[in-house]
């Protein structure tokens, strides 16, 4: 249990201390923050003194208790207030929009390290999961960084100003009163633990219940087209159920700790009451200062108190930190190299020497030493089965992985040596699963080239095949295209994107299975638009139709052996292997297409 406790106080101080760079920038907000949150504990803690003042006065000496003195003390207590008040507004506007800030800026930090990421990342991270941690978990952190400060400065300075205040009134109470405290600090230890580790689980179980929300809201059309609501339902019902068996737990240990602390709130007023009553039986205690004991004690319970509502709070923002910095920490296996190159004037020829690439440590190995040199124009065909890895062989040029064994060569130049930015500009991309964003289609083609002006853009579309559609649309270019372009058929989405390539206009281009999704009328519009957008370019084709690909410079046949077959549509043919058969049974499946 001690390694535990250890473990688990190492491990708050370590998050504390990646936490708390986010302050520096609002340091002097910071510190006058926290001088204004001492002012308003001083104001507490003078109102037990005036107590005793006036009371002492009272007993003693009723006579020298005059009007005047009264109404002194009083209106020395009430600027105190409206000092005080003012002081309260600053803590509660300025700290809490200090707390906003440091939120905004670990959002911003953490939306670019997510940017950062590679693809690997992605595979197998769910983006419901990452969704919880860049919204909710950085609400709580808004709070947590305004709060803690604050809350345990003003504890501190009550414990400590109340101890000095009290101590040389009578030594032996104060020193029984305070023992207490340790006490109460470590059974709220031992429960804010508890509650730290089911509170993690909650989040995590909130972020499970986000993907399996996003993943059946943006599916629902397949959900309703199969009549799957009640399965969908049950998967949601599973999740749910789990999460309010951890929210149980929660609750369980919250009990335990306010409980725990009513308990000592008691014990601390009955040891005031007691010990004080008999202090005061011997003489070694007045009347005024068993009223002032009793006041410090309300203050100090008051104070108390208010920690034990901060800590839940406490909790929820250490579980957002240390989410945030699980992210944080997530390795950038894809960046650039010390002093990378940038690639320029690029002609568009491509070599793989002896390449081979898994994507984990424990993964069987997709492609194996693979050779290949594609010279600046060809248009490389890639075919075969699934899994061939047609797909990750394109995707190693841009480095969206990198290769694990060999060598990957742009112009003669590593891919690896060259910057990220220089090298992936040069690519072009049009995918079978196209994604626009939300927007217009304006906003969609422009995304190509930022800040292209319209006349660029039209032409774009012109070049894709696109304009006309585009012109006969509600608002033509000023559309709004829906939530990943719902409100468009499939092959008007591709044509998008190929407008959006043609804008970019690069000298390489990669195209995986463009036309696979598309009927035979938006297929051959598209395929269309996908010849002119390879002519003069370095193009890699993955074709699942390979009566699209008869042209091309080279085809290469990919299986999980490596390149079976390379050679022209012709030579592929005649030699009657994989290509031959594969070839055969597309056209077949395009037939019977065209005839049903």
């Amino acid at each position: 249990m001690t390694k535990e406790k250890n473990s688990d106080q190492k491990r708050v101080s370590y998050l504390l201390r990646r936490f708390i760079p986010y302050f520096y920038p609002y340091r002097w907000i910071l510190i006058m923050d926290l001088f204004c949150a001492a002012f308003t504990t001083l104001c507490e803690l003078i109102l037990p003194l005036i107590v005793q003042y006036l009371t002492d006065m009272g007993m003693n000496d009723l006579e020298s208790l005059t009007v005047p003195i009264i109404l002194q003390v009083g209106a020395f207590y009430l600027l105190l207030r409206i000092v005080d008040g003012a002081a309260n507004y600053f803590v509660a506007d300025v700290g809490h929009v200090m707390g906003a800030r440091i939120e905004t800026d670990m959002r911003r930090d953490l939306f670019a390290h997510l940017q950062k990421l590679s693809f690997s990342y992605y595979d197998d991270t769910k983006v419901g999961q990452i969704m919880g941690r860049i919204t909710s978990d950085l609400f709580d952190v808004t709070e947590f960084a305004h709060h803690c400060p604050e809350e345990f400065f003003i504890a501190g300075l009550k414990i400590v100003a109340s101890f000095c205040i009290l101590f040389p009134m009578n030594p032996l109470l104060t020193l029984i009163i305070f023992a207490v405290l340790p006490v109460m600090l470590t059974v709220s230890v031992y429960f804010n633990r508890k509650m730290r580790i089911q509170f993690k689980r909650s989040r995590v179980q909130v972020g499970e219940i986000n993907a399996q929300v996003e993943d059946s809201l943006l599916g629902v059309r397949v959900v309703k087209s199969f009549a799957n609501e009640a399965i969908e339902n049950k998967k949601f019902e599973e999740g749910n159920g789990k999460f309010l068996e951890i929210k149980k737990f929660s609750y369980r240990y919250m009990a335990g700790f306010h409980t725990s602390t009513r308990m000592f709130n008691g014990l601390m007023y009955i040891i005031g009451v007691v010990v004080g009553a008999l202090f005061m039986k011997n003489g070694t205690l007045t009347a005024p200062q068993l009223v002032t004991y009793l006041l410090y004690i309300s203050t100090l319970l008051t104070s108390i108190s208010r920690i034990v509502e901060f800590m839940e709070q406490f909790q929820r923002g250490m579980t957002g930190i240390e989410r945030f910095i699980e992210i944080m920490d997530a390795p950038i296996d894809i960046k650039d190299e010390e002093n990378a190159r940038e690639l320029r004037d690029v002609k568009g020829d491509i070599r793989f020497e002896n390449v081979s690439f898994h994507y984990n440590e424990e993964g069987k190995e997709v492609l194996q030493h693979i050779d290949l040199h594609v010279h600046p124009g060809d248009n490389v065909a890639l075919v075969g089965p699934s899994g061939g890895g047609k797909t990750t062989l394109c995707n190693l040029i841009p480095r969206f992985y990198d290769v694990t064994g060999g060598r990957v060569l742009v112009d003669g130049q590593d891919v690896k040596k060259l910057t990220l930015r220089s090298l992936r500009t040069q690519i072009g991309m049009v995918q079978q699963d196209v994604y626009l964003f939300s927007g217009t289609v304006f906003d969609n083609i422009v995304y190509g080239k930022p800040g292209a002006s319209y006349e660029e853009v039209v032409q774009a579309a012109k070049q894709a095949g696109a304009h006309e559609f585009i012109s006969q649309l509600s608002d033509g270019y000023d559309t709004y295209v829906g939530e990943r372009g719902l409100k468009l058929s499939g092959g008007q989405k591709q044509r998008i994107s190929i407008a959006r390539a043609f804008l970019k206009n690069p000298p390489i281009m990669i195209l995986d299975e463009a036309t696979s999704a598309l009927d035979n009328e938006s297929e051959r519009v598209v395929q269309h638009s996908l010849e002119k957008l390879a002519k003069g370019r370095t193009t890699f084709t993955i074709a699942h139709r390979l009566t699209t690909i008869r042209n091309a410079s080279v085809i290469l046949v990919l299986t999980k052996e490596g390149i079976a077959e390379k050679g022209t549509h012709k030579e592929l043919m005649a030699k009657k292997g994989i290509y031959y058969h594969l070839y055969n049974d597309s056209a077949a499946l395009t037939e019977l297409k065209k005839e049903a």
